[in-house]
């Protein structure tokens, strides 16, 4: 089985193309924060490369930024190619089947709301107070 769940926030802008058969894709990468500090106090992340196909693209493409807080399912799948100099290479990345917008409506950004996006209004949140992710046991 080869599955994975990250939540983590865009460290840039996704950056999308196109491939010689025409299948959109967008590519960005996430940073994911560890449950604890480094010995110095510094909060301690790990980056995941995230690649997403067709549809699932385009829309990563309109309504996610740097910054934006994602949920990803998907799976990782180990890539080799040949450097500029010749040497071969690994690198690994997450193909994500699902990606779920996390960002609340009050913290997107300029480069999306010119494109007239607005979230929907959240359902019954009556009594219901911010959660700090840091303070997630998960």
């Amino acid at each position: 089985m080869n599955k994975i769940m990250l939540i983590g926030n865009l460290t840039r802008d996704p950056e999308s193309n196109t491939t010689q058969s025409g299948a959109n894709f967008t590519r960005f990468t996430i940073a994911v924060n560890r449950p604890f500090t480094s010995s110095t106090g510094e909060r301690v992340a790990d980056y995941f490369d995230i690649i997403t196909w067709r549809g699932l693209a385009e829309r990563c493409a309109k309504y996610i930024f740097k910054g934006s807080k994602v949920g990803i399912v998907g799976s990782v799948q180990r890539r080799q190619y040949e450097d500029r100099d010749g040497i071969k290479r690994t690198s690994f990345d997450v193909v994500a089947d699902e990606v779920e917008f996390l960002t609340p409506k009050n913290n997107t950004g300029a480069p999306r709301e010119q494109s007239g996006y607005m979230p929907e209004e959240p359902h019954d949140i009556a009594g219901m107070q911010p959660v700090d992710s840091d303070d997630l046991p998960f």
